[in-house]
């Protein structure tokens, strides 16, 4: 039997990768082992077991560049994560190891390649990270998302796939009269407003300020926050009547919520930026601006330059995304140019080709 270990995880742009690229290996070989390895305390240790996998978590956590302070501990914490990788990847006994990106990929790649385990890499930015760029050097084979990622990696070991998307994403254009009878809305324009698994506070304050508006010119939205900002959220719609709003902290069925939108207003995280790719939805990109190497900045130009979406800098949100949000549901020519250029960078079968770069190391 094919035994794996994946590796990653931290943000939903980790790991809703990781978890495709586990099903695509399912559908190819129905058979094979799957170990997720994460980090303790993080949304993986919740998430991967949602899907059907078992995690082990190791006792990692990320540079703090906001506190030095905080970091005292870092060193303790990585040399706990190095030997218990090493004991998973000698208890497991993986055939070969992929990593996503994430806290606990470093650990775990390390210990697969000291123990002779091959392994691949999964770098879903424009921009490649610090970790990935350390471990290029050990991996056999480093799937990217983009075009001339050699500037950061072994131009032999690239390997351009996409980044590996849910499968219930392919065609979503079906399902809206079911999305909007699940969100509870009617057949108006519909602007879906999504800021990472853990919601962006200034998407957040942006629509807490203009939400009114929204409604006022006829529009219904679709409001994911996340844990911290939901309360807020709530009181914001119900003083507006809230009869064409969905607001959540974190939405499940996001086949559905792309389904509804007309237009969408996200971060431009790795993640988010495929799956508009693939659902072929007219955006707005808000990058976190303290995103490592802002990357996100990067991943949003990309697009802009490929006249495939819109970008709204952080610092200014809060004063031109309800403007840009508007003129962009009222212009359907910008709809339809901009959902046409940014479907032509859609990577349909990424977590299978993934999938299959990963059984060819085995």
């Amino acid at each position: 039997m094919t035994k794996i270990i994946i590796s990653g995880g931290g943000t939903g742009g980790h790991i809703y990768p990781a978890i495709a690229i586990a099903n695509a290996l399912r559908e190819l070989q129905p058979d094979i082992d799957i170990l997720f390895v994460g980090a303790e305390g993080r949304m993986e240790m919740e998430k991967v077991p949602r899907a059907g996998y078992p995690i082990v978590g190791l006792p990692i956590a990320g540079i703090d560049r906001a506190n030095l302070l905080a970091n005292l501990s870092f060193p303790l914490k990585l040399v706990r994560s190095l030997a218990r990788a090493r004991a998973l990847v000698r208890e497991f006994r993986p055939d070969a190891a992929v990593g996503v990106g994430g806290y606990a990929s470093g650990p775990i790649l390390l210990a697969a390649h000291w123990l002779g385990v091959p392994y691949l890499i999964q770098e879903q930015n424009s921009y490649a990270g610090i970790t990935n760029k350390f471990l290029a050097k050990g991996a056999r084979k480093i799937c990217v998302a983009y075009p001339g990622m050699e500037a950061f990696f072994p131009d032999d070991k690239i390997r351009l796939t996409g980044n590996p998307v849910r499968a219930d994403l392919l065609d979503v254009s079906a399902k809206r009269p079911q999305a909007l009878a699940h969100f509870g809305l009617s057949a108006k324009k519909t602007l879906l407003v999504i800021g990472g698994s853990q919601g962006a506070r200034t998407l957040n304050e942006s629509l807490e300020t203009g939400i009114a508006q929204l409604l006022e010119a006829g529009y219904q939205v679709i409001w994911q926050t996340g844990k911290l900002f939901i309360d807020r959220a709530r009181m914001a719609v119900e003083a507006t009547g809230g009869t064409a709003v969905f607001v959540s902290d974190f939405i499940y069925e996001m086949d559905l919520a792309y389904a509804a939108a007309d237009a969408v207003v996200s971060r431009a995280g790795a993640l988010s930026v495929s799956e508009l790719c693939l659902t072929g939805k007219p955006a707005i990109f808000v990058p976190l601006p303290t995103a490592a190497e802002d990357h996100q900045t990067k991943n949003a130009l990309t697009l802009v330059h490929a006249q495939a979406g819109l970008l709204v800098r952080d610092a200014d949100a809060r004063q031109e995304l309800i403007g840009a949000a508007l003129g962009l549901l009222k212009n359907t020519d910008l709809q339809k140019k901009l959902s046409t250029n940014i479907r032509k960078l859609a990577r349909p079968h990424a977590a299978r080709e993934i999938a299959e770069e990963v059984l060819k190391l085995v």
